[in-house]
């Protein structure tokens, strides 16, 4: 099975909170991707950079993320999925944030698992193989 990391955990990474090396570490075999949306998210980062020097550095952040990993867009599968599960979620009274519901549908449609750092929406999502991952700043 694959993996989606989370923004969380890139923006963990990108801090020296977080060493993916050490999570992908003995995991090889695994693919590790990351949904559009999260370099949505990243890229929202870099324009909000309260500096020019710190813009910079979130910019070739992610343009080394963006070379090192695969990137999964949300398509009609995807679209799909999302729309089933946001229904189940509001049936049962519960919010789950856009973007994340959009990473968890784009990792369901490929039969992917999320690893995050954020407990409070991936957890609540029936179907989907959630990894929290926990430590220094995350």
């Amino acid at each position: 099975m694959g993996i989606i990391l989370d923004t969380s955990l890139l923006i963990a990474a990108e801090r020296d909170e977080w060493d993916i090396t050490a999570y992908i570490q003995g995991r090889e075999e695994e693919p590790f991707g990351l949904s559009v949306i999260s370099i949505s998210e990243l890229l929202h980062g870099v324009l909000r950079a309260d500096s020019n020097k710190r813009k910079l550095k979130r910019s070739a952040y992610v343009e080394k993320v963006i070379e090192l990993f695969p990137i999964y867009s949300f398509d009609l599968t995807a679209a799909r999925i999302y729309a089933e599960v946001w229904v189940h979620l509001l049936a049962k009274g519960i919010q789950v944030g856009a973007h994340d519901l959009l990473i968890a549908s784009t990792a369901m449609s490929l039969g992917f698992s999320v690893a995050s750092a954020d407990k409070r929406h991936f957890d609540k999502i029936d179907g989907l193989e959630f990894e929290w991952v926990s430590g220094r700043g995350v």
